[in-house]
């Protein structure tokens, strides 16, 4: 019996079945096909949900002491203690309301959001955090002052079947064990959308600029290739027109935060890759985060990175952010386009910021129109797409 307080004060009891995941060794546990097919699924689980809910059978659960998750890997979960998400959501972007007790398939995952946690995997199924509503399980290290405590989850094993654990990677569509698109002929002009941090309006940036390109009548295919698993974004870029929309998620992670250089770079290669192969007419692709965040930072300096992007378009929160983030785009070498972002929505702020930057400063939601968003492509490129 687990008696906790949820965020109106009440005490709840609760009463739990024991849970099997601190065992001594590695044990195993079939899972009814009924009992997993109810569980609430996560966004960040979506491909293997799917897969679920077609063919429920011959899924069990590893559990014990001797069991360590990895990123990636997906979990079975009680919830006991309702906390900052209230809501989990689904496969198709769905808000699912949480209650204590309820089981729930998520993805455990590291996570870096400097409005709300700085989480890591933990070594052990001991109890857990949920630390985005899209579905990452892990343990909180630090939180911004201004939030709620993590609602807190009781893993009761890994999810597995007849190959092994189920991870994300292996049920992804474009997961590492799939071959890698091979583009043919020229590249069409590629526009990266990054931020001076977490909330300066990258997303809704792209968004625009994606509906700017679309009524200027070309075919525009978008992308985030860091960050945390969500379905608001690449939902926001379909909405805005994108003919095709790839995420991190698609190449089987729930999150990029402590994946290291190299899948870094692997995915926004690919993603690329993926992308020019569908035929579009542009691309446009979010990179999480601010500058200074170490993923990001890292695709900065790298030269696979620059080989593929022609134009940036810098999102900031206020006019000291655009001026500084402006620097960093400089010294990476990098061609800005243009800033925008939640600094456009002061006049003010703008101003000050426009006073200073050598580039145009442009309202997010005046990149919707077809002649700015043309604006933003290389020159040679914009003049052969608007004839």
């Amino acid at each position: 019996m687990t008696t906790t307080t949820d965020r109106t004060g009440e005490a709840t009891t609760l009463v739990l079945d024991p849970t099997p995941a601190m065992a001594p060794g590695h044990h195993t546990e079939a899972l009814d096909p009924l009992r997993l097919r109810r569980v609430l699924k996560a966004y960040t689980t979506r491909f293997v949900a799917a897969a679920v809910d077609a063919a429920p059978d011959g899924y069990h659960l590893e559990y014990g002491a001797d069991v360590v998750p990895r990123a990636g890997d997906v979990v079975l979960a009680r919830v006991v203690e309702i906390g900052k998400h209230t809501r989990l959501e689904s496969p198709v972007s769905r808000r699912q309301m949480l209650f204590p007790g309820r089981e729930v398939l998520v993805a455990y995952g590291d996570r870096y959001a400097p409005d709300q946690f700085l989480a890591h995997v933990p070594d052990s199924l001991a109890p857990a955090d949920l630390v985005a509503g899209g579905g990452l399980a892990s343990q909180v290290l630090e939180q911004h002052a201004s939030i709620d405590t993590a609602t807190r989850l009781e893993p009761l094993g890994l999810l597995a079947d007849a190959k092994g654990r189920v991870t994300l990677d292996r049920f992804a569509p474009l997961g590492s064990g799939t071959s890698a698109a091979a583009p043919a002929g020229a590249r069409p002009p590629v526009v990266v959308v990054l931020g001076s941090s977490m909330n300066s309006g990258k997303s809704t940036v792209l968004g625009s600029i994606v509906n700017g390109l679309v009524g200027a009548g070309l075919q525009v295919a978008a992308g985030k290739s860091t960050g945390t698993g969500a379905g608001n974004d690449p939902h926001q870029f379909r909405d805005a027109g994108a003919s095709t929309v790839l995420d991190f998620t698609d190449f089987g992670h729930a999150t990029t935060y402590r994946l290291g250089h190299e899948r870094i770079r692997e995915i926004f290669v690919r993603m690329v890759d993926e992308l020019v192969a569908t035929g579009p007419d542009a691309v446009v692709i979010e990179v999480a985060d601010g500058v200074y965040q170490e993923e990001t930072r890292w695709l900065l300096q790298d030269g696979a990175f620059h080989d593929r992007v022609d134009r940036v378009v810098f999102a900031a929160q206020d006019a000291l952010g655009a001026v500084a983030g402006l620097q960093v785009l400089d010294g990476a070498g990098l061609t800005t386009a243009a800033v925008s972002g939640v600094v456009t929505s002061s006049p003010l702020a703008a101003r000050e910021a426009g006073a200073t930057l050598p580039v145009p400063i442009i309202g997010t939601f005046d990149l919707r129109e077809p002649a700015t968003a043309l604006g933003l492509l290389p020159v040679e490129a914009a003049g052969a797409l608007a004839s």
